[in-house]
């Protein structure tokens, strides 16, 4: 018995050893050398260099792959389906855009994967193989543009081309862990693009390299060389973030901490979109009067997505509802269901577009000629291959709720990768108004090393995520306060310091001091007093609380306390003039006017 012992063990290693070699066979079976992100291999090759002294070509050494949608002359053009390829003739020409690249000196090396037809955003495709996201192997790649993204994640060529419509670029660049950059819609020739939905859809690119992206930009886009310019203004989505099904500190204080090194506090703003889209895109009342049902409530945000959809739907029946007739393609269920959808009204398209030019107007009032906006790319996690989830109510409202803003709007719009969460790519989104690529890549450019910093410096804090977690968004709160105070938003200012103390543990004397402000002007008095009270036991430095507190008092009809209150304002005012001027100068949020 005990000599037949060791063997068993042996067996059992063996068998062990057996199973792990067999595994790991399959997986790297699984996964193929190109990660399947090609559909065609192939070549063009850009013209040989000019002679000295003109300058070589701006793309020289740089290789670059195109999605199934972009005309090669000789090559069917297969949109993502192997009976339209059986369907259709070669390509008499090359689309523009890839002949302005190679021409550019750029290699194109094959034609990528993407959605059936182009018409989802998760990357999958049951004729060709869904690419493995180098980033996350066991989590979907993105769509439409899946393959495109998915080659320059794996490092197979430098850049990549694909078609944005509803986040065909920007998805697939935040799940692969990759830049995305949707230009302003109309910036580059469509000639020789299958199109999905006219309206919308807009040539973009993927890198990894923001210089890359520069390069390739200033070719596509035809950029003058000139001084560098930077925002005056960014704006952070409140509501946007809030969509995020990770930690919104996750995102917004990467973004927070690049600003304020690389442009300064002063140009940080917060926005709640969706109240902004309220009274900025007034049509969007009628879309709703229309949809509305039983008195079903909808935000903005999912009514812009709604609008989006119905027109991407609309204008992709209208471009290709015959072929899938006379053909009889096997297709997606979803798209089986689209074309057996009842057709939309004409006067509800001439709303949708509507909605969409007031849009355009909307988001470029709001950041004018230097502004940024910051939303999230996309608001999940990309979800594991064959996930239920893509399918929910809550997913489709605030994946294509945040895509809509410059889907809709047609401003340009890149996703710049910021590390990872639980083991998955996360990404966050800069926007400019429609024609303002150029501040779009500048500020790109300036600010991508600072991010990720950033993201290291929040990965390797030893403190321990939830008092990290706390003590950001305490301090986000307060600035939503400092924003609602200086547009004389009462009430709101106070909930946000109300969140702020409460965050905290009730442990930082600016945030009692500040609602004290917003109290006070509310003429609650007797708060602000004990606001102040408060901030004073925690600092006895805190100037502002002992004139906030003189103030209510006196109002309050304690004069006596507010005289002596007074006297002690007026010794730490002259201890501080003369030890600490600047702080007394510090004037967020300012001391409130005297109710007369």
């Amino acid at each position: 018995m005990s000599s037949s012992r060791p063997s068993n063990i042996w067996i059992l290693v063996g068998l062990g050893i057996a199973g792990i070699l067999i595994v790991t066979k399959r997986l790297k079976k699984s996964i193929k050398q190109d990660f399947g992100a090609f559909i065609k291999k192939l070549q063009l090759l850009p013209p040989p260099q000019p002679a000295p002294p003109i300058a070589p070509h701006p793309l020289t050494d740089l290789s670059f792959a195109v999605s199934d949608l972009f005309d090669i002359q000789g090559h069917v053009t297969g949109f993502g389906h192997p009976e339209w390829e059986k369907t259709h003739e070669p390509a008499s020409t090359t689309a523009t855009v890839v002949s302005t690249l190679v021409q550019g000196g750029a290699t194109c090396l094959g034609k990528t994967v993407i959605d059936e037809l182009a018409y989802s955003i998760h990357g999958e495709n049951k004729h060709y193989g869904t690419p493995t996201n180098p980033a996350a192997h066991a989590r979907l790649p993105g769509g439409s543009c899946s393959g495109a993204a998915v080659a320059v994640a794996a490092d197979l060529v430098h850049f990549s081309l694909g078609v944005d419509t509803v986040g065909g670029v920007t998805v697939p660049a935040a799940f692969c862990g990759i830049i995305g950059f949707r230009p302003s819609h109309g910036a580059v020739s469509h000639a020789g693009i299958l199109p999905v939905s006219e309206s919308l859809d807009t040539v973009g690119w993927f890198a990894k390299d923001p210089s890359v992206l520069r390069r390739v930009s200033h070719v596509l886009l035809q950029l003058p060389f000139g001084a560098q310019r930077n925002p005056k203004q960014i704006t952070i989505a409140d509501d946007g973030l809030q969509l995020l099904k990770i930690p919104i500190d996750r995102v917004a204080q990467v973004v927070i901490k690049s600003t304020e090194k690389t442009y300064g506090r002063q140009v940080l703003k917060q926005e709640n979109l969706g109240q902004y889209f309220d009274s900025k895109v007034p049509t969007l009342k009628v879309f709703l009067g229309q949809k509305s049902n039983g008195g079903t409530k909808f935000s903005s945000i999912t009514l812009l997505a709604q609008v989006m959809q119905l027109l991407q739907k609309h204008e992709f029946r209208r471009n290709h509802e015959e072929w899938i007739q006379m053909s009889k393609p096997t297709l997606d269920p979803a798209l089986t269901g689209l074309i057996h959808e009842t057709q939309v009204s004409e006067s509800e398209i001439e709303i949708c577009k509507t909605i969409k030019a007031e849009m355009r107007a909307a988001v470029n009032s709001l950041l004018k000629d230097d502004g940024i906006l910051v939303i999230p790319t996309i608001a999940y996690s990309p979800p594991k291959l064959g996930a239920k989830e893509i399918f929910s109510e809550d997913y489709k409202n605030r994946t294509f709720g945040l895509l809509s803003i410059a889907s809709l709007s047609g401003c340009c719009q890149v996703s710049i990768p910021i590390g990872y969460h639980d083991k998955c790519p996360v990404s966050v989104s800069l926007i400019a108004r429609h024609g303002g690529d150029r501040l779009l890549l500048d500020t790109v450019q300036t600010m991508y090393s600072s991010m990720q910093e950033n993201v290291d410096i929040f990965a390797q804090s030893k403190l321990s995520n939830n008092t990290i977690g706390q003590e950001q968004t305490a301090e986000i709160a307060k600035e939503k306060g400092n924003q609602a105070y200086k547009e004389k938003q009462w009430q709101k200012a106070v909930g946000f310091y109300t969140e702020a103390i409460k965050l905290s543990g009730g442990n930082n004397a600016t945030y009692y001091s500040n609602r004290a402000a917003a109290y006070l002007e509310l003429q609650r008095f007797s708060q602000a007093e004990d606001d102040c009270t408060k901030a004073i036991s925690l600092d006895k430095k805190n100037v502002k609380s002992y004139l906030r507190r003189g103030t209510a008092r006196e109002m309050l009809g304690f004069y006596k306390e507010s005289i002596e209150g007074s006297i002690h304002k007026f010794l730490s005012i002259t201890f501080l003039l003369r030890h600490r001027p600047k702080l007394i100068l510090s004037t967020v949020p300012p001391p409130p006017h005297r109710s007369s």
